[in-house]
Formats: structure tokens, C-alpha cells, sequence
């Protein structure tokens, strides 16, 4: 099976996000991560959701069954930028401190907490970057990680443009349009 990311632009309402996972899990399929932000246009949000499958257009197909569901893309093939975060609690007593901050200097990272003997760090980059983070700071001991999940825009001037997925309802206020 092969790892797909998906877009969708989907409508700013209350229960998108749990008819759209419900939708997933109910074809079998495990959703490997998901992350879900307002976009540029009010009302209308922003979801990356990476799916492992080998038969995605089924999963796209359905989405767009949902109302509140408006554009939907399997973005895997297309040139794109990836960002994922992730924040680790570290086991770190003062003696091998040093060795960490060089560390976190190599990969770009943030240490944005020193406590006693913990240190948490944050770090941001492509999803293979953080992953090779991870392996590289797991033997000073992770006592916690957060990671955000994959999120992911086309290059280019192709994408999904959430402006043009509005109307003008008359007083002056957009809407996002039902597809």
C-alpha cells in the first residue's frame, strides 16, 4: 500500500471534521495523520490528511459526497511543500546538555523549555527531517512527543485557492459555495 496525502477545503461548520474521519474509517481505511487549520478565506478551512491506500480515488470520491466538503486533491504525485511538527520532552541531565544544544543547532530546532533534568524542544521541517530528529535525540530518553501531522500546499500557481470557492450573499459578506 502507498502513503497518500489529500487536500480538501471544506466548510468552517461544527461536525466537518468527524463525518470526514467517520467517512475514512468507515471504508477500512487508517488515517495516519491529520491536520486541520483555517485558510486564507474566512469559513472555509484547510485539511492535509495522509491515508494509506492503494485504491485513493474511492476516498476522494466519497468526500466529496459530504455537503460541507467543497474541493478535494490526492496531492501524493504533485510538487509540493511538507511541514510537520514535532515537540520532545528530553531526558537531559546537566552533564550531556551541550551535546543537545549542538544537536538542536543541526537541525534547525527550537529549545523552548530547560527544566532540571528535561529539556523540551521544538522542531519543524519536512516529515523525514523530523522523523530523522526523533531517531537521532531517542537515546537521551523521550519522556513525551507531540507531533502535528503532515501539512502540505502545491507549488506553484495550481493549488486550492479558497477565494474563488466563495460568493458574495448580497450584504456584503462571503459564503462558501456548495459544490
Amino acid at each position: 500500500m502507498r502513503k497518500h496525502t489529500i487536500v480538501a477545503l471544506v466548510q468552517d461548520r461544527p461536525g466537518v471534521l468527524s463525518r470526514v474521519a467517520g467517512l475514512v474509517r468507515r471504508r477500512g481505511y487508517n488515517i495516519e495523520s491529520l491536520a486541520v487549520g483555517h485558510s486564507e478565506q474566512p469559513g472555509i478551512s484547510r485539511m492535509t490528511i495522509v491515508v494509506e491506500s492503494d485504491h485513493i480515488e474511492q476516498v476522494v470520491k466519497q468526500l466529496y459526497r459530504l455537503i460541507e466538503v467543497i474541493k478535494v486533491s490526492d496531492v501524493s504525485d504533485d510538487p509540493t511543500v511538507e511541514r510537520e511538527m514535532v515537540v520532545l520532552k528530553l531526558h537531559v541531565p546537566a552533564a550531556t546538555r551541550h551535546e543537545l544544544v549542538s544537536m538542536c543547532s543541526v537541525f534547525e530546532s527550537k529549545i523552548v523549555d530547560v527544566g532540571t533534568n528535561t529539556m523540551i524542544i521544538e522542531m519543524t521541517g519536512t516529515p523525514s527531517k523530523v522523523e530523522n530528529f526523533i531517531e537521532v535525540v531517542r537515546p537521551y530518553g523521550i519522556k513525551e512527543m507531540m507531533r502535528t501531522g503532515r501539512i502540505a500546499m502545491v507549488r506553484g500557481a495550481r493549488g486550492h485557492n479558497a477565494e474563488q470557492y466563495v460568493e458574495n450573499n448580497g450584504n456584503g459578506a462571503t459564503v462558501p459555495t456548495l459544490n
